[in-house]
């Protein structure tokens, strides 16, 4: 959008003096001309031209502290309001209106970067330490154009976590891959799934989510999961739901994460019941990226039967450490601990489940209620 502009600034000053004059009113009512068009002032008004991203399907390692402005776009922080007394995780949402599209949206606190987006809007809970901190959000279009928007808050309070994350809009899934190739959900094909929310029955609150698995390849598999958000300061997980299966013995294996990120750092709590291979609970070794059997013993849940789960779970330094889990009110110690990944730079605390198809691609679905993540 902004070709106009950036063909001027970087031809005239290889202008001859006769030429000068014409061509400035020339290039001056071509400006007018744009504007009048539509081109956005941040851009017309722009005395330099920014650099764009080289490539742009690579997510940057965050900047920090915080990169300045550079002729921003519109951005705007809708809540918390600057100055607010807030409860922690506070909710943070923000828009953004580049001209072209978004590169990436980051949220900083006190200047290091705990949540990043690929979209413009931003509505996620953000964890913070209780007292006075600044939310500063910062976007990059494609075009190199960097807005930023700033808030104050004083957090006085901690709540226990986020709950009912089943009814919460904003779900996201993959099945064998996700974007250009790279592995998601894995699986030996892409599966057929879909999410409803708000389903009454089976349901224990009055508004549970059906997650249902299909298709025609066997093995296929559907991830699911939800960026709550971000934050630094939180290390120890409770992740708390109750499932209910259609048919217990059509999964492969059903599987429960959570995520935390920041730092170029990713800790994975990954967990999978694996029915049919190992008979046993399956933990992900990030570093390794590897499922190692515990020995947790795993067997085909009942049909049509809410189950309990329960992880308990811990950052500690670089590593992952899995505490306990407790399923159907049996509770185990699990404790091991794994090195987190490297090289990550998706700011995020998020939870995922998984359902995996077995050698039939047998359909079934799942129901999830009570979904709940605290932390502190």
């Amino acid at each position: 959008m902004s070709s106009g502009l950036r063909w001027f600034q970087t031809k005239r000053s290889s202008l001859t003096n006769s030429a000068v004059l014409p061509m400035v009113v020339i290039a001056l009512g071509l400006m007018a001309w744009q504007c009048c068009q539509g081109l956005p002032a941040y851009v017309a008004n722009c005395p330099v031209t920014p650099t764009p991203p080289a490539n742009t399907s690579l997510v940057p390692p965050a900047i920090e502290p915080p990169p300045a402005a550079l002729c921003g776009f519109p951005l705007t922080i809708s809540g918390p309001g600057n100055g607010a007394a807030v409860s922690s995780p506070a909710s943070v949402i923000a828009q953004a209106l580049p001209a072209d599209p978004i590169y990436w949206m980051r949220i900083y606190v006190d200047g290091q970067a705990v949540y990043y987006s690929f979209t413009p809007n931003i509505n996620q809970y953000i964890f913070m330490s209780n007292g006075k901190h600044t939310i500063e959000i910062v976007g990059e279009d494609v075009s190199g154009y960097i807005a930023t928007a700033t808030t104050e808050v004083n957090v006085v309070s901690q709540n226990p976590g986020v709950s009912d994350i089943q009814k919460l809009p904003g779900w996201l899934s993959c099945s064998a891959a996700i974007g250009q190739g790279s592995t998601c959900a894995a699986g030996l094909g892409n599966a057929v799934s879909q999410l409803t929310q708000d389903e009454s029955t089976p349901s224990l609150s009055g508004s549970s989510a059906e997650f249902t698995i299909s298709g025609s390849h066997p093995y296929s598999n559907e991830l699911y999961w939800y960026p709550l958000g971000g934050g630094d300061n939180v290390s120890h997980f409770t992740y708390d739901l109750w499932f209910y299966v259609s048919d217990g013995d059509a999964p492969q294996s059903l599987e429960f994460d959570v995520n935390q990120a920041f730092a170029g750092t990713r800790w994975t709590w990954g967990s999978q019941c694996d029915f049919d291979q190992t008979g046993k609970w399956t933990i992900w070794n990030p570093l390794a990226e590897i499922w190692v059997p515990t020995s947790v013993p795993c067997k085909h849940f009942p049909s049509q039967t809410w189950i309990h789960l329960v992880w308990t779970l811990e950052r500690v330094g670089n590593q992952v450490h899995y505490l306990t889990l407790s399923v159907a009110g049996q509770e185990y110690d699990v404790d091991t601990y794994y090195t987190a990944q490297a090289n990550w730079y998706q700011e995020e605390v998020d939870i995922a489940f998984q359902l995996d198809g077995n050698y039939k691609q047998q359909p079934y679905a799942v129901w999830l209620d009570e979904v709940t993540l605290n932390a502190y």
